[in-house]
């Protein structure tokens, strides 16, 4: 199955069960991640940094193009809510901006 790591994030790789979004996922294993909207693509608060194996993720669906011709997701960022992951692996990153206080986070 394909494998989630957020190499900010104390613990190991996240399985990602198909069809479920990257946000699904990783609640699903416990880890608190900021989601505003509830899960329905109408913020960004959900977004991860890529930092390899975007290929493995589905293409950018309608919220993600917006936010991104906005300027608010960046071309290396995806939402949680939105991505799914198709095969492979991802490595990814809390980014600065959507940690939580409470969250004790790595390097």
């Amino acid at each position: 199955m394909p494998l989630l790591t957020i190499e900010n994030l104390p613990g190991s790789g996240i399985v990602v069960p198909p069809g479920a979004t990257l946000l699904a996922a990783i609640q699903g294993v416990g880890h608190d991640w900021r989601h505003a909207c509830g899960g329905k693509g109408r913020c960004t608060t959900c977004r991860v940094q890529v930092l390899a194996g975007a290929q493995n993720l589905t293409p950018l669906t309608a919220p993600e193009l917006r936010y991104r011709a906005a300027g608010y997701l960046l071309a290396t960022e995806r939402l949680t809510c939105q991505a799914r992951l198709l095969q492979g692996d991802v490595l990814g990153r809390v980014p600065e901006a959507t940690k939580l206080p409470h969250v004790q986070y790595g390097q």
